[in-house]
């Protein structure tokens, strides 16, 4: 069986989260160009400016990059299957969704389909669907989240032993040290969302950025459990209005209409966030730069080469006084 990496045709086992209307093509074209595997988020984005989208990545770059479609939040879907099709686009992730009806399609045309999952239960019909890769995604992750609330760190070891596809970890990975770990935990690499914000290339405010340089690791908060509409957000004063608006007493309806995309574009496109959200994962409290995508991919490799090293040489040194007692 093919490993992760050749699947994928990328060199760095990195791959970015979907980020919905606030991915670009500058960041896309980044992370592709860098080795590892660029993603636009088709959101509720239209089909039109979709095809932009993919159209604005190919003029930047030559490498494989993967469109992520939410199944539930997008319209459209149909035009957007076609769009990927007609332009060849290698991998396609499919999250907050049904994906059964659409994998056996896009295989078809010889694509490569990526599952995100929160649960064992979700990652075998997945794979029986014909998943070719399974994203294992905790509730530590930013945004919109599965109201089982499963860790990165239960999770993943759970999926890995109960599917044979490979398996990506999502939630709760900013640096090498979350790479590493996420390998031992039997992942063969790591989807990344709130990290990739923080990076030059892209296209978010100067206080959604500041927000995550200044964070902290209790800065994030989960909104939505009284409606059973998980999403984790960055504390800040609109944040602060929804859950006010729970603790009142507010309706699936109204929650929804609280977090629609517009709310979302003025805390992360505007920096308005008196009256839209930010999402981070709890991983904010690790952000201390606001590097290239090329260079936070680099020193996550290499952060996380030395930490197995080092782990490799602190399991022997334990093995080798058992051995002398």
């Amino acid at each position: 069986m093919k490993t992760l990496c050749e699947l994928l045709n990328i060199d760095v086992p990195i791959l970015q989260g979907g980020m919905g209307n606030g991915s670009n093509a500058p960041l896309t074209a980044a992370i592709s160009n860098a080795g590892g595997l660029g993603t636009i988020g088709v959101g509720t984005r239209s089909p039109q400016e979709i095809e932009a989208l993919i159209l604005e990545t190919k003029a930047l770059t030559n490498k494989p990059f993967a469109v992520n479609v939410p199944l539930t939040v997008a319209s459209s879907i149909k035009e957007i299957m076609a769009l990927i099709v007609s332009h060849s686009i290698p991998i396609v992730s499919l999250s907050a969704g049904n994906p059964a009806p659409f994998i056996p399609k896009l295989k078809a045309h010889g694509i490569v389909v990526i599952c995100v999952v929160a649960s064992v239960y979700h990652a075998k019909k997945a794979e029986e669907a014909g998943a070719d890769v399974i994203v294992a995604e905790g509730y530590e992750a930013a945004g919109l989240n599965s109201p089982l609330e499963t860790t990165t760190m239960t999770l993943v070891p759970q999926v890995t032993s109960a599917v044979s596809v490979p398996v990506v970890a999502a939630g709760g990975v900013a640096d090498g040290r979350g790479l590493a770990a996420s390998m031992m935990l039997g992942a063969q690499g790591v989807q990344i969302g709130t990290r990739f914000i923080a990076v030059q290339e892209s296209p978010f405010h100067a206080v959604y950025k500041e927000a995550l340089l200044e964070a902290s690791d209790q800065d994030t908060v989960v909104v939505g459990r009284s409606v059973g509409r998980i999403r984790r957000v960055m504390k800040a004063p609109y944040a602060q209005t929804l859950l006010h608006y729970e603790k009142e007493g507010v309706t699936l309806e109204q929650f929804n209409e609280l977090t629609t995309e517009t709310h979302h574009l003025k805390g992360a496109m505007d920096g308005n966030l008196q009256e839209g959200f930010i999402n981070s994962g709890q991983i904010a409290g690790l952000i201390t730069s606001i590097p290239t995508a090329r260079e936070l991919m680099t020193t996550m490799m290499d952060e996380a080469s030395y930490a197995i090293e080092q782990s490799f040489q602190t399991f022997h040194s334990f093995k080798n006084k058992e051995e002398s007692c």
